[in-house]
């Protein structure tokens, strides 16, 4: 993503990461297209709901899978002990997003 997009401009680059599924990208250019505004507009607030709703989505999903693959592990071995990795670094990214989320709406309490 370019530094000189405009706010509308990074908007509708987010409408386009929506359509090719790209919710990370589309999260992103949420962010720095509504970073400087006191409050958004209904359209702001729906791609900004809609892009992390995925991101978080997936996120969780993943966390579902691992968390029931980590307790059907009867060993302690090396398996479990990477499987538990992996659920530990999917939380830290799930919560990096929700941090991310919650530090981006404090400008905007009306949401």
């Amino acid at each position: 993503m370019n530094d000189e997009m405009t706010a509308d401009e990074r908007v509708e680059a987010a409408k386009l990461a929506e359509q090719t599924e790209r919710y990370d990208d589309m999260a992103k250019l949420m962010m720095e297209a509504t970073k400087d505004k006191k409050s958004l507009v209904s359209e702001e607030r729906n791609l900004l709901s809609v892009a992390f709703k995925n991101v978080v989505g997936a996120k969780r999903s993943s966390w579902r899978v691992v968390t029931a693959l980590e307790e059907k592990q009867d060993d302690n071995g090396e398996k479990k002990a990477t499987i538990k990795d992996y659920r530990e670094k999917i939380e830290k990214e799930l919560n990096k997003v929700c941090d991310e989320v919650l530090v981006g709406i404090v400008p905007h309490p009306c949401l």
